[in-house]
């Protein structure tokens, strides 16, 4: 291996391209991982057709969601140990197949019992495919072409959010929810001859691999089981917190207490481990920790607001599922557009700097959403989006690229792993804030605004007086009138209610983003020089 490679650099051995062009492998890997981060969306859209189908409550099938969760936060944790000990290419295609195979069984479940066990298989599969093709990206491509490369890759984890509603609203209008699953059998499919044929295992993931084997497999059982139990325990607290009443629920208080003392006994077992399953270490590296807080925090805003834009839309607004999800669109057009443009500004403008503007844009796509009212329009949902696609590409394309800067090779599959926890975890904790800051502020504005709705307040009394002559003027008789009127205002004013509680939430990822620049300033420049000669 080279000095550069062993500095950290590139190496010519390391590309996984196998003679092949190298955008032709990044469009190949991004296949199967664009078709997995789509089904943690397209999933959500469909849990009423789920718990209809399968005569179940709309509690209970929120378990669909929560069982793949919690099995793709484990296998993504220790998904760089298992591809560095399989093979890297063996380990994707595996992946692949797992996750095709239980994706079928799920599209066949007859029972919500059966549904959860496919689904937990699932997320056993999809938790390694992310981390294996970000891995193969960076090993395949030098520096200074690394954010054209993580530019396809950006597409797959970016904008398949963004489809995913829009598609599952789609689908369960049309045919029904098992076509949701069963439309990833022939993309897995593809996947696996495309890869199978055109991808090469590098020599030098082989010599790792060679390496860490040459005295006997050493499983580290108890780092596995610190992080299987910790990540997962952390990720059903997260989903299901808001819905148990957070740590009024024994449940609930019971699973965080095990994440947090499972996650505070891996650091110290990890740091003295030789082959740690999970290399913390690198948390401990300036460039590499300040970038998994900046993806911690894009996967925070990415899902909340992917999730909570469509939410408002169809609640308060009474727009369908495929309407809602059509609001997100433009965005996804405009983010597709962006990511070419930036991979190139990667390579010529350091990371930080991108990322100080992506963190900007996003925090005023989350400010204007502050704005919205009664009267929105689907114009106003769409240019938020729009606002939020032109800058999500300037956050996860330089946080990926500079996240590997420094990083030895022997490392990659570790750091990519760190990296995509990161943003899953991140998603999760975005979406159970949210969540429960607007439950937590429609609580506050009702108190507040009941205040104004008592009898014996003058503008109550003239609001009522008004609407009932309303009524009256369209064929109510009085007593009716004044019926439809106290109706009105209480519609009306739980509608106020609801639209503020939201704008608190864009108001608090708007505070999120712009927390990121300082973050973002304390990544270090990265050498952005040419490649290698002839490559």
């Amino acid at each position: 291996m080279t000095d550069v490679a062993s500095a950290g650099g590139w190496s010519p051995e390391r590309s996984a391209a196998a003679g092949h062009n190298p955008y032709l492998i990044a469009f190949v890997v991004s296949i199967a991982t664009f078709m997995e981060v789509l089904d943690t969306t397209i999933a959500n859209v469909a849990l009423r057709h789920i718990a209809g189908g399968l005569a179940v409550g709309i509690d209970e099938s929120t378990y669909v969601i929560t069982s793949y969760l919690v099995a793709n936060a484990i296998v993504l944790s220790i998904s760089g140990w298992l591809a560095t000990v399989i093979g890297r290419k063996r380990f994707y295609m595996m992946c692949v197949a797992v996750f095709s195979l239980a994706s079928l069984l799920c599209g066949l479940a007859w029972s919500l019992e059966a549904l959860v066990v496919f689904r937990i298989i699932q997320g056993l599969g999809g938790g390694g495919m992310a981390t294996s093709e970000q891995a193969i990206l960076a090993d395949s491509f030098p520096p200074n072409k690394r954010g054209q490369a993580f530019a396809i890759y950006g597409v797959a984890v970016v904008v398949a959010p963004v489809v995913g509603p829009t598609l599952g609203g789609w689908i369960t209008d049309t045919y029904s929810w098992h076509w949701v699953f069963l439309i990833n059998l022939p993309m897995g499919m593809l996947s696996l001859f495309l890869v199978g044929t055109l991808v090469g295992e590098p020599s030098g993931a082989e010599q790792e691999r060679a390496r860490l084997l040459e005295n006997g497999l050493r499983v580290d059982v108890v780092g596995f089981a610190l992080v299987a139990v910790g990540l997962g325990s952390l990720e059903f607290v997260l989903d299901e917190g808001q819905r148990n009443d957070w740590f009024g629920s024994n449940m609930i208080v019971g699973f965080a207490l095990l994440a947090v003392f499972c996650l505070l006994a891996l650091i110290p077992w990890e740091l003295s481990r030789k082959d740690p399953i999970v290399d913390i270490r690198l948390l401990g590296r300036r460039q590499f920790g300040a970038c998994f807080v900046v993806m911690l925090a894009t996967g925070a805003v990415l899902i909340a607001t992917t999730q909570m834009l469509p939410q408002l839309l169809q609640t308060e607004l009474n727009y369908t599922a495929l309407l809602a999800g059509l609001a997100l669109s433009p965005g996804g057009i405009v983010t597709m557009m962006m990511m070419p443009i930036v991979g190139r500004l990667v390579s010529i403008v350091q990371p930080k700097y991108l990322i100080v503007f992506g963190a900007s844009v996003v925090a005023s796509a989350m400010w204007y959403l502050t704005g919205l009212n009664g009267d929105i329009t689907y114009g106003y949902a769409a240019i938020s989006r729009v606002i939020l696609g032109v800058g999500l590409p300037f956050l996860f394309l330089p946080v990926t690229t500079a996240s590997y800067d420094g990083v030895p090779p022997n490392k990659t599959n570790q750091a990519s792993a760190l990296i995509n926890v990161a943003r899953n975890i991140g998603g999760s904790m975005g979406v159970a804030l949210s969540q429960t800051v607007l439950a937590q502020r429609q609580q506050f504005h009702q108190n507040r605004l009941v205040e104004h709705a008592a009898p014996s307040d003058l503008g109550y009394q003239q609001t009522i007086e008004a609407v009932t002559r309303y009524f009256q003027a369209h064929g109510s008789n009085a007593s009716d009138a004044a019926g439809q009127a106290i109706a009105w205002v209480g519609q009306t004013l739980q509608h106020q209610i609801d639209l503020l509680a939201y704008i608190d939430v864009f108001w608090m990822l708007s505070v999120l983003g712009m927390l990121m620049i300082p973050v973002a300033l304390a990544i270090r420049s990265i050498d952005l020089g040419a490649a290698p000669r002839g490559h």
